[in-house]
Parts: structure tokens; sequence; C-alpha cells
């Protein structure tokens, strides 16, 4: 389904006491970060409770063999913070430091931390899981997606606008369940009618040593 598809659901997969556990640390996370509660990054390297579930067999269970989590992202929907995201395909990788390597390009800095498009063949491998820490639906800004667009690469402006055309999905999610997809999956988010907690972990993994020779992951 994930390969077919570009998405496919794991549903119920984080346990009871690991969403309170995530919605507890997100709380934190948030105080400590007011300005940016609504999208905390580096999050591996701030939270030990997501440093941690990363190791759980819940969590491993979802995760390719010999994949490692090379970001996370705490992204969350408040009547502060309430956005909406026009389609588009995850398409840089955060790295420790830029490094003129062939096939990586273009650069950016977000956050103070180097981005930057690798091959499509890296992206085509990754895979990015979505924790669910609230009810999620169309209402609150729940993701949709355009199955199967990612088997076409990476796409310009005019042909993610003839995608639009094909039908769509909404992934309306419980709390605990996990969307795997994949990052090259054409998706968009709007704005919550009524703007609560809509909080997502969001992980991405790739092969350990898919980076070329020169490049180093950030997280």
């Amino acid at each position: 389904m994930l390969a077919i598809e570009g998405f496919e659901w794991a549903r119920d997969a984080v346990p009871s006491t690991g969403v309170e556990m995530l919605r507890v640390e997100a709380g934190r996370l948030a105080a400590e970060e007011p300005a940016a509660a609504h999208g905390i990054r580096d999050l591996i390297r701030k939270s030990r409770v997501v440093r941690e579930a990363l190791s759980e067999p819940w969590l491993l269970d979802l995760v390719p063999s010999g994949h490692a989590c090379v970001r996370g992202i705490l992204f969350d929907k408040t009547p502060d913070a309430n956005w909406l995201v026009a389609w588009h395909q995850d398409l840089t990788v955060c790295v420790q430091e830029r490094s003129e390597v062939e096939g990586y390009g273009p650069w950016s800095v977000k956050h103070g931390v180097p981005h930057v498009q690798p091959p499509v063949e890296l992206l085509a491998e990754m895979v990015t899981l979505r924790l669910h820490l609230d009810l999620t639906h169309a209402g609150n800004g729940a993701l949709r997606v355009i199955p199967r667009s990612h088997r076409e690469g990476r796409l310009d402006a005019a042909q993610i606008k003839a995608q639009q055309e094909k039908a769509q999905v909404v992934c309306e999610a419980r709390a605990g369940d996990v969307l795997l997809m994949k990052p090259l999956l054409l998706h968009a988010s709007s704005k919550a009618e009524a703007p609560g907690h809509r909080r997502v972990v969001h992980l991405e993994f790739a092969p350990r040593a898919a980076l070329a020779p020169g490049l180093s992951w950030h997280e």
C-alpha cells in the first residue's frame, strides 16, 4: 500500500500511555517555546521522550529495516496559530553544514539549519511517520493527500496544479493512529474551522548511509 498509494495507516499503533506521554511532552515544549508552539523543530534533539519513543517496539515495527530518524517536528493548530498549507511535496533534508556535492541543491537555511534538496532517488527511499495525538478530521485541518502522486517524481508548479484534478483523500485519524507516507506524496491542509489542539509528531526516516560523502544529518 505505501509503495503503491504513497501512504497507509497503522491504526491505534501508539498505545494510550504513549499518547499521554507525548501530549504532556508537547505541552512542556510549547511552554518553553511559545512563539514556535505550532511548529517545534529539532524535536529529536530537544525531547528525551521522543528519543525514547524511537526505540519502542510499536514504532520500530513501522520503520523500514536500516532506516533511522533524521528529522522530527511537532505540529499543532491552535487559535493562535491556525494556518493552511498549499499542495506540496517534502523535498528537503536537514544537514549539519553546507557542502557542495553533485546532485544536491538548491540550498536554503531555515531556522538556522542548512536544508538541501537531495537526489529524488534518496527522497523515494524515505518514509515519514505522523503520530496523531488528537482526533483529527476535515474540520480541524487534517492532512489531505493525492494518492500515487509520489510516483511522478519531483513535480513543478504546473504538474502540481494538474495533479489537483485527481482524487484527494482526507486523512482523518483518532489519537494513536499513525500515518505512514512518502515525502514525494502531494499533501496539503486547510485551516481548522474551530482550532483547538491538532497535535502531530512528524518523524522522517531515511536509510542510515543515504547521504553522499561530505554530508551529515542534522538530527
